[in-house]
């Protein structure tokens, strides 16, 4: 394969990598997709029991492999430009090897966010815990929160 050919390939499949990770799914209470705007919401009253953080996977803990794919892929590609002969295609297996596993690395590690679990004790005594993606608001026990509920989803804002 020409230099050209394995550069073109490797820009490519670099493009697929870099918009793979431009899906965006919020937990925040601070994002709201088309769907959720305009539309009423409930609106309930509490005050803070607790705040603890937590790590939000996008991914349910199961990359989707292309992480895997797409850096063995490239890791390949440049490790078949080391060395001639049969010692390119060892390079090239090392090369996809270690790709392979920074790529699946990366991947996991773009699918986790920091989010904080809120434990609410509504105003007629109910308690109710909503997990979010963490933002610049911060929530401490004691504070009186609003609980915006529509459509099955629930933030908690301030």
């Amino acid at each position: 394969m020409k230099t050209s050919a394995r550069l073109a390939l490797a820009a490519m499949l670099a493009g697929m990598l870099a918009v793979t990770g431009c899906a965006y799914n919020s937990s925040s209470a601070d994002v709201y997709n088309a769907d959720q705007a305009q539309r009423e919401a409930t609106v309930r009253m509490g005050t803070i029991e607790s705040v603890r953080a937590v790590t939000i996977v996008s991914n349910n803990g199961q990359p989707s492999g292309l992480g895997a794919l797409g850096g063995g892929a490239v890791g390949a590609v440049a490790g078949s430009t080391i060395g001639g002969g049969k010692g390119s295609i060892l390079t090239a297996i090392v090369g996809g090897l270690a790709g392979a596993v920074a790529g699946n690395a990366i991947e996991n590690g773009v699918a986790k966010k920091n989010g904080v679990e809120i434990t609410v004790r509504l105003d007629n005594g109910d308690l109710r815990a909503i997990t979010q993606a963490a933002t610049g608001e911060v929530f401490q026990a004691g504070e009186r929160v609003r609980l915006l509920s529509s459509g099955g989803v629930t933030r908690v804002t301030h």
